[in-house]
């Protein structure tokens, strides 16, 4: 993600959710170092969705996703996800955790399907006191040490 994307990216926030970050919070994850943020471009340039990522130390945390209306149930959200994973793992990341609405049937799906597990819930953390489900998966690679019979 890069500054000059960020129109698109609020653009796709302020559609996604009812609490939008705001630009100086994309901007912040932009120059952190330890933050990751990637945009997901469809064939024509446009953008098409966002996944922000940080990693400190062993663990890597996906802040927000989201995939602009238009480009929804085309796998860009799995395409995301699955960075998301690949580059918390490279980074030397053992966990990868993130939080989502209970009532978010399609992104427990998608994250169930990655091999995610509940390991939480924050009761009425939303402003609508909806629960905040609390996912993780581990993504350390397995030495060759580990595989030794």
């Amino acid at each position: 993600m890069r500054s000059e994307e960020l129109k698109a990216v609020l653009e796709i926030e302020s559609a996604s959710f009812s609490r939008p970050w705001a630009e100086q919070h994309f901007q912040y994850e932009i120059d952190s170092p330890f933050g990751h943020p990637m945009v997901a471009l469809a064939d024509d340039g446009t953008l098409a969705g966002y996944l922000c990522l940080k990693v400190v130390l062993d663990e890597a945390e996906i802040l927000d996703v989201a995939v602009a209306a238009s480009h929804r149930g085309k796998g860009v959200g799995r395409l995301l996800v699955q960075w998301a994973l690949d580059f918390s793992r490279e980074r030397g990341a053992s966990l990868l955790f993130l939080e989502v609405r209970a009532g978010n049937v399609e992104a427990i799906g998608l994250y169930r399907s990655f091999g995610f597990r509940e390991s939480g819930r924050r009761k009425n953390y939303y402003d609508n006191g909806e629960d905040a489900i609390l996912m993780e998966i581990p993504v350390c690679l397995q030495s060759e040490e580990d595989h030794a019979v």
